[in-house]
């Protein structure tokens, strides 16, 4: 919790707060499966309902994006006013409904409302998730256990991309039904889990429910419970401004918005999800049979899992910045190899090499730091809808990037169909101007507590 309280304040009931951690951080594991599981089923049902690429773009790779952007936007008002448990088991029904319901959906337009249904869950769990670990951990820790989000992202890319190479062929035409449904598997255990932690001692505090916060910080192994209050309600005084309600987009949070908007925007605009949902076919086009471009794609997700544990054993030593800026150095060339492989028309392994190259720079820089970032950035009464702004950005970047996808990469009427050199060289140029902003913009925020963060970026 605070700086002052870390490791001598925790008893060994504190080790629970791991476990606590990650029932919450499950949420991001239905979050990767749902990003990279369509990457099988992208072409199947392109030929299965005979869409163009604009129906095909809208409908079925990115209906579930735009669900994000609703349920991100729209998720930091309820987790803020019926507090992050609450919103945390509705996401778990979310994400059961929709894994359900697209498996066995007739039609595109029945497979698109599901997908929604989904991506409302997706969203509303990057503002929740992130949120709810933030506030039950400690300084010291807070890097790593929030960073179990994106963990949990990354090994569900794994899985999903394993499971679509296995489940190919199963169900012949209807293979990827296979692939959409056992999603419902990590979605009913999540559901189950997360009913058993407790709230957020933080929310508690500022809703003035004292003695329940005082409970569970209990319960979590903090032994001077009421000096922690004490310090969350003197900064939740501070927030308050005397009375005065200070306006979330307001000239006093300047700053940190332009801080959550970028990191977010960044994100995107880095080509990661464009990669991760266009694996399969932009391994195809640069020469892999259908199979081996699956294979390809396991070395992606293997890549991404290794290095977000090189990724969470830095975060909390080295800091967020520096990551930034490894992870923008390792975009920069990688993309620019990417694009240089594809110009040149050499091998697909090389291509495989860079692209893995690229993967390994997002997990350990923005995949690593962009959940953990935005949610100790804004002050604890507006947390929630600081981690609302920031996810909805980034959503609305990646739905945004993955609706125009196929008219640039369409296997018969793509802009770029014969080589698309050109998207990558745009990226790595991207990934230039984050450099520049990560130099010159980001403060470092390892190993403070998060009512000092507030007073360090003068919100008090």
């Amino acid at each position: 919790m605070q700086a002052n309280i870390d490791a001598p304040g925790i008893s060994a009931k504190g080790k629970s707060l791991f476990g606590i951690s990650l029932v919450a951080a499950l949420a991001g594991f239905i979050f990767g499966f749902d990003t990279v599981v369509i990457s099988g089923a992208d072409k199947p049902i392109q030929e299965l309902w005979h869409l163009t690429p604009w129906q095909h773009g809208f409908f079925i790779m990115s209906m579930a994006l735009w669900g994000t952007v609703l349920g991100a936007l729209g998720g930091g008002i309820p987790t803020q006013k019926f507090g992050r448990k609450k919103v945390l088991i509705w996401i778990g029904i979310l994400f059961t409904v929709s894994s359900f319901g697209s498996a066995l959906a007739p039609d595109p337009y029945t497979f698109s409302f599901f997908r929604f249904i989904g991506g409302i869950g997706i969203g509303a769990s990057s503002v929740a998730a992130p949120t709810y670990v933030s506030e039950i951990s400690t300084a010291s820790s807070r890097g790593k256990l929030v960073a179990m989000y994106q963990f949990n992202i990354v090994f569900a890319i794994l899985i999903a991309y394993i499971s679509n190479y296995l489940l190919k062929g199963v169900g012949g035409s209807n293979d990827w039904r296979w692939m959409l449904g056992v999603m419902a598997i990590p979605s009913l255990i999540y559901s189950i889990l997360v009913i058993g932690i407790p709230e957020s001692p933080r929310w508690l505090v500022t809703k003035g429910k004292d003695d329940d916060a005082r409970k569970i910080l209990s319960k979590l192994g903090i032994s001077n419970a009421d000096e922690e209050i004490k310090q969350i309600r003197n900064a939740v005084q501070h927030e308050d401004n005397g009375g005065k309600k200070t306006p979330f987009l307001s000239k006093k949070h300047v700053t940190i918005l332009s801080l959550a908007f970028f990191i977010a925007f960044f994100n995107q605009f880095s080509g990661i999800n464009f990669i991760l949902y266009y694996a399969p076919r932009i391994l195809e086009s640069a020469g892999l049979a259908a199979n081996d471009s699956l294979k390809s794609s396991i070395t992606i997700g293997g890549t991404n899992l290794v290095f977000t544990f090189v990724g969470l054993y830095f975060i909390d030593r080295i800091g967020r910045k520096t990551l930034l800026l490894i992870g923008s150095i390792g975009y920069i060339i990688s993309l620019a190899a990417v694009a240089w492989c594809f110009y040149n028309h050499l091998s697909a392994g090389l291509l495989v090499t860079f692209l893995a190259m690229f993967i390994a720079s997002h997990a350990i820089g923005q995949g690593a730091v962009i959940w953990v970032f935005i949610s100790e950035i804004f002050p604890n009464k507006i947390r929630a809808m600081g981690q609302s702004f920031g996810a909805g950005t980034h959503w609305v970047c990646a739905a945004v990037i993955t609706l125009i996808s196929p008219i640039f990469i369409d296997d018969k009427k793509g802009v770029f169909k014969d080589n698309p050199w050109p998207i990558f060289a745009f990226f790595s140029f991207m990934m230039v101007l984050q450099l520049i902003w990560v130099l010159t913009k980001v403060p470092e925020t390892k190993g403070r507590a998060l009512e000092q963060i507030q007073k360090d970026l003068g919100i008090e």
